[in-house]
């Protein structure tokens, strides 16, 4: 039986842990959104946007373990840089959605501010109470220690980045 060594450094982080921790993360919080809406917390447009990069990255991140267990290994590097570009960019879309939660700059006028315009007539109007449900993207669903879902998929999807940053710089070559 072999007894691992503790982490002392970011150099000592292998390709592999850096692999299964994007993945695991990735997974955890894609499947953390989908028990959120089971719950009763409808998803905005926006939010339903923030899940474009773990449909993307949870199948890639797994790719990217499997290539560092089996694969060719000149596949690493490239999966991890794109594993970081995808969740730099789910960073940079969840910290833009807590901002208009925020309101500290305004959304999509589809899913922000005042509600559309007034039904021409009190039928039509009813008929739109009955069919439209709209989920407001610049309010909050719940917080957790302070920050929204949206927030906290910036800080989630920073901390994937930067492992898949991780794993790529430890790379070998």
């Amino acid at each position: 039986m072999t007894t691992r060594q503790p982490i002392q450094s970011l150099r000592d982080i292998s390709p592999r842990r850096a692999a299964a921790t994007v993945f695991a993360l990735a997974l955890a919080t894609i499947a953390g959104a989908w028990m959120f809406q089971l719950a009763g917390y409808l998803p905005c447009e926006l939010c339903l946007k923030q899940r474009w990069a773990y449909y993307a990255g949870v199948p890639l991140a797994a790719l990217v373990l499997f290539v560092t267990l089996r694969g060719p290994r000149a596949l690493i590097k490239p999966g991890f840089y794109l594993l970081a570009l995808i969740f730099f960019g789910s960073a940079l879309f969840g910290v833009y959605h807590a901002g208009v939660e925020w309101a500290f700059w305004p959304g999509p006028s589809d899913c922000t501010g005042a509600a559309g315009s007034a039904a021409p007539s009190m039928q039509d109007f009813m008929t739109q109470l009955q069919s439209v449900k709209v989920v407001r993207c610049d309010a909050v669903a719940i917080r957790i220690l302070g920050l929204s879902l949206a927030g906290w998929n910036g800080v989630i999807s920073a901390a994937m980045c930067a492992f898949a940053l991780i794993g790529a710089r430890n790379t070998q070559s």
